[in-house]
């Protein structure tokens, strides 16, 4: 049954009344319905999410496109995705893929541009397809190579959009491949350009576990490389973790009797020796100036972690580059490589003064101030300290002095994003309230609470919580919390330990 609708023409007032409709959806019973009613709702609930997956790659098209974002504070339509709308970076990164496949952008001469997948955008818009289904096409296509001619790219993207109307993702997956051998059964018309277009090394998120997958596409040249320095230093017995005795290295040159014994104790597979082997190279790298001799923090290894869980040996520490890193691993890691420590008493915020009459922060500075910040301190802003500025409040050309409570972290795009006229923000270290001491943002000009970076330190939330709302829930639950464990072994000799005063 169809039932029409007088429905408003503005955008804005169907997003809202597309909202009180799931806010009704969400409060009603669904008992009283058959079970023809509850499979029929199910396709039209699933299709009206498809649509708006199409609706939300032009939402974001229009962002881009009038830089929108810079009035909510954010330098990039991606960051407005991820510090404002709050998606992950994995649903981000589909958002923007689906934009730029299913919407019309604009180039840099103002000319807008037809969307690369345009039978895809109808079936997405009929409410066939998912982001799922876009995504999987849109990598299909990606691996077209560049020799094959536009009309036959053109119609393998129409004929693959219109069968996956009818197929699950994985199924659009396995009929895009059968296209790709089509148009290149023998993988002769890939060149060096299509391999050099789809390179790739990336580190993907650590889990709960402080464990992190590698996502890579290596070139011919890098893995035959690669697979070379493995076959000597992944050897079975070379470089153990777990065998003091293993040769450590490369095969080459190590002692025949010695890997010989260590071979016969090694039980590990084959991808945990390549791990290990990888490991040892970057300890070889470390130990022999890899880092360089910089003054810059990014050339150092940087750590900052509680002095209570540096002296247990328990806890997690953070790295400048944002990586958690269990302290049992960081003392074993200090033994070699020598790292800064920037480490807080209770964790307090409170840093030592470091003041320099100069325009650039020095390294003193830059350690003291990752101890804090850990990293950019605009709301909602995730990048690492390492890939971070030193941001004078108020600026340099304001009269702003570089010392040590006049600084923030703050990444290049958020850096430029201060300003003393509307449209930009201001900023300040904080002197009172649960973030005492912590660098403040707002828009400029407004009476808006300061807010703080929560993304990179959201176990300072706690507090702040257990102090602005005693005795409620949550106050209960923190009381609940596990208890710490037992004192372990004092960290070894030879770890420097910055103290912090309380």
């Amino acid at each position: 049954m169809t039932t029409t609708f007088d429905l408003p023409d503005s955008p804005l007032e169907l997003a809202r009344l597309q909202d009180a409709v799931s806010v009704k959806l969400s409060a009603v019973s669904l008992t009283p319905m058959t079970d023809d009613d509850v499979l029929d709702m199910s396709e039209v609930f699933e299709r009206s999410n498809r649509r708006s997956d199409g609706i939300g790659a032009r939402l974001y098209a229009e962002v881009s496109t009038r830089g929108a974002n810079r009035k909510a504070g954010v330098q990039t339509p991606g960051k407005y995705l991820t510090a404002t709308l709050r998606l992950g970076l994995g649903a981000s990164k589909r958002r923007v893929a689906a934009a730029l496949a299913l919407t019309s952008m604009y180039n840099y001469s103002g000319d807008q541009l037809d969307p690369t997948l345009p039978a895809t955008a109808i079936a997405v818009a009929d409410g066939d397809l998912s982001v799922d289904h876009v995504n999987e096409i849109v990598a299909v296509i990606d691996e077209i190579p560049a020799a094959i001619p536009a009309e036959d790219k053109a119609r393998a993207e129409q004929e693959l959009a219109e069968l996956s109307r009818q197929l699950t993702p994985e199924g659009t997956r396995e009929v895009g491949r059968r296209i790709l051998a089509h148009l290149d059964p023998d993988g002769s018309l890939t060149d060096d350009a299509d391999r050099a277009r789809t390179r790739g090394f990336a580190i993907q998120p650590q889990d709960k576990r402080l464990m992190s997958k590698i996502r890579a596409q290596l070139s011919p040249s890098l893995r035959a490389k690669l697979e070379a320095i493995l076959t000597l230093w992944a050897e079975p017995g070379m470089n153990n973790p777990d065998d003091p005795e293993s040769p450590r290295g490369a095969a080459y040159g190590a002692d025949a009797e010695a890997l010989a014994a260590a071979r016969e104790r090694d039980v590990r597979s084959q991808s945990q020796r390549n791990h290990d082997a990888l490991e040892a190279m970057l300890d070889h790298l470390l130990a022999n100036g890899a880092l360089g001799d910089s003054v810059a923090l990014p050339a150092h290894l940087v750590v900052t972690a509680s002095l209570e869980d540096l002296e247990d040996r328990a806890g997690v520490a953070v790295t400048a580059t944002g990586t958690r890193l269990p302290v049992a691993d960081l003392v074993d890691i200090a033994a070699d490589a020598t790292p800064w420590l920037e480490v807080f008493e209770d964790q307090s915020s409170q840093i030592l003064f470091l003041g320099r009459g100069k325009r650039l922060a020095s390294l003193a500075q830059r350690l003291a101030l990752f101890g804090r910040d850990r990293g950019c301190t605009a709301p909602g802003c995730t990048t690492p300290w390492s890939r971070t500025q030193a941001h004078h409040m108020p600026d340099w050309q304001d009269g702003g002095p570089t010392d040590i409570d006049h600084l923030g972290g703050a990444c290049g795009p958020h850096n430029r994003s201060v300003a003393t006229t509307l449209g930009g923000w201001e900023t300040t270290v904080l002197t009172s309230g649960p973030f005492k001491g912590r660098v403040g943002w707002r828009p400029t000009g407004s009476n808006q609470p300061w807010k703080v970076n929560h993304s990179l330190q959201p176990e300072k939330l706690l507090p702040a919580i257990r102090a602005t709302q005693s005795g409620s829930a949550v106050e209960k639950w923190l009381s609940c919390r596990i208890p710490a464990p037992p004192p372990g072994p004092p960290a070894p000799p030879g770890v420097d330990v910055v103290r912090n005063p309380a």
